[in-house]
């Protein structure tokens, strides 16, 4: 049964599953039927110590499917959040992450969100969760909270390293700053 986490929670992901190698984060959200469709972006910037990436090629989103060392897989843009399963996928295999990355941090963003004028309030069912690939279960969930009607980006969680040990933390802190604001603080 998956860990269902709340904002600022965290859970280590190599004591509790000291095989897990390979993750999935899948990300979904619903959007109400009487408002047009949001385009949701998942992004992911693998960051060293000064929280800053390495090169532009740590950076994982729609544009860059693939990190520099191979170990982040962005499978691809869903511009609709039509269906009933995880609406954006990225795939994690945490034995070949560069050493010098000391997290990786997974943020949604929203396209065009100031000319649509949308943002995160509009969505329902918004969430983030963690699954165990070669395991085939769910190891933890994150609803995120749909009081954030401001806000145009979301980082979800972080995957921090410390030492030989990986940890989930819920982080769920919004912005309205765009996708660019976060390459800025990032880069």
């Amino acid at each position: 049964m998956a860990i269902s986490l709340t904002k600022g929670s965290s859970f280590n992901l190599s004591k509790g599953m000291p095989s897990l190698h390979k993750v999935m984060v899948g990300l979904g959200w619903e959007m109400p039927t009487s408002f047009p469709p949001l385009d949701l972006d998942a992004s992911v910037f693998m960051v060293n110590a000064n929280q800053k990436i390495p090169s532009d090629d740590y950076f994982v989103y729609y544009n860059n499917l693939k990190s520099a060392d191979g170990s982040v897989l962005h499978t691809g843009d869903n511009r609709t959040g039509f269906g009933s399963d995880d609406d954006e996928v990225i795939l994690m295999d945490l034995t070949v992450v560069n050493p010098a990355i000391q997290e990786i941090i997974i943020v949604v963003s929203i396209h065009e969100a100031r000319e649509r004028r949308h943002n995160f309030g509009l969505l329902n069912n918004a969430y983030i969760r963690i699954y165990d690939v070669e395991g085939k279960r769910e190891i933890m969930r994150y609803d995120l909270d749909e009081r954030s009607p401001y806000h145009t980006e979301i980082e979800f969680g972080r995957i921090r390293r410390q030492g030989t040990e990986w940890h989930f933390i819920a982080t769920g802190l919004g912005n309205s700053s765009g996708l660019q604001g976060l390459i800025n603080q990032f880069a």
